[in-house]
């Protein structure tokens, strides 16, 4: 019985989606279950963000079709992905589809897990690293921390059109670690809304652009000054912002060294 289609059973539906976490770019970063169920693969819808390079997990069989999905570019429907998804399980075909990072942070899993759901179709997630850790992992430092940080929460900076935005107040009045996915367009609007709820114009802000990737960039900047810094890095996507006095050792070995060439 599968615990997103209690009704589903093998032997009744031989099809299956699987909502695979590709990580955050860096190939290595894949768990042994994605690289086993990449292998099982029939279908492989591959998510913009997914490294291709995970591929050479697949079968020598397996169709893959590019399903891309970037902010600020030209993206696949999300409609169309769902149907194509729901229409290959139901033939009784393998279904990945290899999202980057995890496929339960912003990454559309409640629309697909539902249009499995109701189709009566299998569906099952295997988790991926997501792209706070890795920023972390290239900061060199935890996103909590005893002292600063009792906690982290995972953001996004891109409402859904018409929706609203995060209570920016109550996130400055947490405490927390902030970890911003797609805020780049917004930034500006993020800082004055944090600013505005009295977090400090100085708090530590981490810009973190391609972690775990080749040409990763760690620029350090402040609360008051991040759009300004966005602007002058000439900071591209996919990136992170980390924003929070947790952050304050790692960025001080972050910024020494860039203030030495004149970049901070």
């Amino acid at each position: 019985m599968n615990k997103f289609n209690p009704g589903a059973t093998a032997g009744r539906l031989a099809g299956r989606v699987w909502l695979v976490g590709a990580g955050p770019g860096d190939p290595e970063l894949i768990t042994l279950k994605a690289v086993r169920v990449l292998g099982l693969a029939d279908v492989i819808l591959l998510d913009d963000l997914a490294n291709s390079a995970l591929l050479t997990h697949a079968g020598p069989r397996a169709r893959v079709i590019r399903v891309g999905k970037r902010g600020g570019c030209r993206s696949t429907p999300q409609a169309f992905i769902t149907r194509l998804m729901v229409r290959e399980a139901s033939r009784g075909r393998q279904v990945v589809r290899l999202k980057g990072g995890d496929p339960s942070v912003f990454g559309r899993a409640a629309e697909e897990i539902d249009a499995c759901r109701r189709a009566g179709i299998a569906c099952e997630i295997v988790p991926g690293i997501t792209s706070a850790s890795a920023a972390a992992a290239a900061l060199g430092t935890p996103l909590t921390d005893r002292d600063h940080a009792r906690g982290v929460a995972f953001v996004t900076g891109h409402a859904k059109p018409g929706g609203p935005d995060p209570d920016w107040a109550a996130l400055a009045a947490s405490g927390l670690t902030l970890v911003v996915y797609m805020g780049l367009s917004r930034a500006q609007l993020i800082a004055d809304a944090l600013l505005a709820a009295g977090r400090p114009p100085g708090l530590p802000v981490a810009i973190v652009e391609r972690a775990s990737l080749p040409g990763e960039r760690v620029i350090p900047t402040t609360l008051a000054g991040l759009a300004d810094t966005l602007v002058s890095q000439a900071v591209l996507s996919p990136a992170v912002l980390v924003v929070g006095e947790a952050l304050d050792v790692a960025l001080a070995a972050v910024a020494e060294p860039l203030q030495r060439v004149g970049i901070a």
